[in-house]
């Protein structure tokens, strides 16, 4: 099987960024986004998805870390979508639940190429040190737009935010990877009765 990866490199204003991701990987890393914390939970997210993933990025941090985490959750979502190609043989669902520690969270995802993101992870005013788990919400959305996701993310229970962020990432890990895994019976079948998604 030809490894599935992409490339992209994004630069605006605001950030500079360049993404590289190969969905058939072992979980190996190296990652820079100017953001410690944020940093952590795209680790967790390669780690845990089996996703080789490398990432730099620069941006307007001194500002606030929205711009990088947005335009980050852009340009994964569009390498995820160049990499999945025309979706032939794969899974296309992908469902997990997730604990961590006192924390429970649920992702159900649909490369359906209809992006709709549900995003319930409790009080996002919270803050992880100087990071804001709003951000959270902000990328997954820009995931899910640009990876053309159904993206449905739940905290079923739990308070600690550090928890709760970790939690999110790796369950969305293991969903997406899930998601884009090929499963032989299929073929070079399309995951849809249309014949195309």
């Amino acid at each position: 099987m030809n490894q599935r990866t992409a490339k992209i490199v994004r630069n605006t204003k605001e950030t500079q960024i360049e993404l590289e991701i190969n969905l058939d990987g072992k979980g190996e890393y190296q990652i820079d986004t100017g953001i410690p914390f944020f940093n952590h939970m795209l680790e967790l997210f390669a780690r845990h998805g089996l996703f080789d993933l490398n990432i730099k990025a620069t941006g307007d941090i001194d500002i606030d870390y929205h711009h990088t985490v947005e335009d980050v959750g852009i340009v994964l979502g569009q390498a995820v979508k160049q990499a999945v190609g025309n979706k032939a043989g794969m899974n296309r669902y992908g469902f997990f639940i997730l604990p961590m520690d006192e924390v429970l969270v649920r992702v159900a995802l649909d490369l359906s190429n209809r992006p709709i993101l549900v995003c319930e992870l409790g009080a996002l005013d919270a803050r992880i040190r100087d990071f804001n788990l709003s951000l959270c919400r902000e990328f997954f959305q820009a995931f899910a737009n640009e990876a053309g996701a159904n993206l449905h993310i739940k905290l079923e229970y739990g308070a600690e935010p550090h928890h709760i962020a970790e939690g999110a990432f790796k369950c969305f890990a293991k969903a997406l990877s899930e998601a884009v895994k090929i499963d032989p019976r299929r073929g070079n079948n399309i995951p849809s009765t249309k014949g195309s998604i």
